[in-house]
């Protein structure tokens, strides 16, 4: 093992000379020959990558004999580590640290925190999360956002994680699941939490505005959390009030809350769902571009799919689930409440999100996952289909599942235009995300169906948007998946293939790399990726994941050493 002082002195020097290597050094690995993308959107080379330790020392030409190991990576693409900028393996990760799913698409950090994140937590929210556990159930041993990241980590990881504090998590902790203003008292209590979880190395406030609690939150409140976030570093990143009938306008209340809270802001999942919304995107990105222009940086990411996956949920009125889950479905069971409830949900939502309306059709909802074995059965089938067996209405039928299961129900959602899709992918300020738990195709996780996005996200961009539709250069792909996210999080020496950065290093074939997974057959893995290696050591190798889990807790700028 070298010493760190001699490691230093070794990453120096070539960081003066980034092309040659001094005769005698040794490396632990190095990937040689492939085709190197490093990261920043430039054309790539024919080079070999040299590591020692956790770090890239070189990338360049490396003489035979110099390494421990060598990968040949000839005829292949070298890439930095893909970094998922919004991912639900919270769960996942705690039974099954592989990651399979994602690192068989070259992911190696895991972002969490749309609205909610894994602390802070107080007894009544542990009480609360354990109720809602599913398939995959485990025991809350923390309360704070670090703990948590922590344990993931000691239990081990193939992948490095991250996360947001949640704007509604916060919420929830202090004033509870009310539909209500938080008090002068109860909004400093929550600054608090926001200040403690960026000391302990939050990226900034991320929040899911659809959903109860985080919608019961004002502009005014989000800003009193960012305006704290800011202090520290950090952004603002959220699931829009609105990317339906009142898209534009929540858009502009994200730009808002940026300007005012003075700090960077992204939109999760950017899009325009319902075709009678379609036509506002080219709005929304002008929007967009005319704040990046004027400050404050505004950023984007997307899954590269027409559909979308949450619950029912977001099919239903948010005042009905004010309170938390076992309030949300006593209501539902008094008749006129009800019957209230059946006839909002057969509108368009004019104050609240609904996606049961931007499908247009009970056919374009699917219901992939269920608590309640007895209703498992139902699992793939669409919401007509289910309908129809229970001679009910759709309406209906989703307040009667919600009860039955005693859950939101796993749900996706047909509702956007892939022309869209291409005019999002095709702006240089959005990256890539799953939106979605990290899986594998067995076990637990056969137990629900997913969003073929788990399995597919990033090998369809390279596969479907790069080889195929020619939207970006692979080059540019690479980019969007790395350095992109990976500066907008502020991320020291993550997302690049250059000297001193950590090794999250991918190699694949980039005329074979495709997503497998639909939405009919979901648990499909990926192809075409060969290696990931993660903070030095080999998390995937030809193919297959190894014994080896090297992830670690990645820190925003605001971390603090406790």
């Amino acid at each position: 093992m070298k010493t760190r002082a001699s490691f230093i002195a070794l990453v120096a020097g070539i960081i003066a000379c980034p092309f040659s290597i001094a005769w005698g050094q040794e490396f632990d690995l190095v990937v040689r020959g492939g085709t190197v993308y490093d990261g920043s959107g430039g054309p790539p080379m024919t080079s070999d990558v040299a590591i020692v330790g956790d770090r890239i020392v070189a990338v360049g030409k490396v003489a035979e004999g110099k390494a421990r190991r060598e990968i040949d990576a000839r005829g292949k693409a070298v890439s930095p580590g893909f970094i998922n900028m919004l991912s639900w393996a919270c769960d996942s990760l705690m039974v099954d640290g592989r990651s399979l799913s994602e690192l068989r698409q070259g992911v190696t950090l895991e972002v969490f925190g749309e609205g909610e994140s894994y602390g802070p937590w107080n007894a009544p929210l542990k009480a609360e999360m354990t109720k809602r556990q599913g398939d995959v159930r485990y025991e809350i041993t923390w309360e704070t956002l670090d703990e948590y990241l922590e344990t993931l980590r000691k239990r081990g990881v193939a992948c490095n994680v991250a996360s947001f504090v949640g704007a509604a998590t916060v919420r929830a902790h202090v004033v509870g699941f009310d539909d209500r203003p938080a008090t002068a008292e109860e909004l400093e209590r929550m600054r608090a939490l926001v200040d403690q979880a960026m000391r302990e190395g939050a990226l900034g406030v991320g929040s899911s505005l659809i959903y109860a609690p985080g919608s019961y939150a004002s502009t005014d409140e989000l800003v009193a959390l960012c305006e704290v976030a800011a202090k520290h570093g950090g952004m603002y990143i959220s699931h829009l009030r609105s990317e339906g009938a009142r898209f534009l306008e929540a858009l502009d209340e994200l730009i808002t809350i940026a300007r005012r809270a003075k700090l960077p802001a992204e939109v999760y999942h950017l899009k325009a769902a319902g075709r009678d919304n379609w036509g506002k995107l080219d709005e929304a990105l002008r929007k967009i571009e005319a704040a990046r222009a004027e400050g404050p940086r505004i950023t984007a990411d997307i899954y590269p799919y027409t559909a979308g996956a949450t619950g029912l949920d977001a099919a239903m009125p948010t005042w009905v689930q004010a309170g938390g889950l076992d309030a949300w479905i006593a209501r539902l069971r008094d008749p006129a409440t009800r019957a209230r409830v059946v006839r909002e949900i057969a509108g368009p939502g004019d104050t609240w999100e609904n996606l049961y309306h931007a499908a247009g059709s009970a056919k374009n909802v699917l219901l992939v996952e269920f608590k309640n074995d007895a209703l498992k059965p139902y699992t793939g089938k669409d919401l007509a289909v289910v309908a129809r067996l229970r001679g009910k209405s759709a309406e209906e039928t989703i307040v009667d599942l919600v009860i039955e299961d005693g859950s939101r129900v796993g749900t996706v959602y047909f509702m956007m235009d892939e022309a869209n899709v291409e005019k999002e992918l095709a702006r240089p300020w959005v990256s890539i995300c799953s939106d979605s738990p990290s899986l594998a195709p067995e076990g637990v996780f056969l137990k629900s169906n997913p969003h073929p996005r788990a399995y597919g996200s990033f090998a369809r961009v390279l596969a479907h948007y790069v080889r195929e539709r020619r939207v970006i250069s692979l080059a540019e792909a690479v980019r969007r998946m790395s350095a992109l996210p990976a500066e907008n999080l502020k991320l020291k020496e993550r997302g690049r293939l250059a000297p001193g950065f950590f090794a999250d290093v991918v190699v694949f074939d980039p005329d074979l790399v495709r997503d497998k997974a639909t939405y009919d057959r979901p648990h499909q893995l990926a192809e075409g990726v060969d290696h990931v290696i993660v903070n030095g050591t080999l998390a995937l190798e030809n193919g297959e994941p190894t014994t080896a889990r090297p992830g670690r807790v990645v820190r925003g700028p605001g971390w603090k050493a406790l």
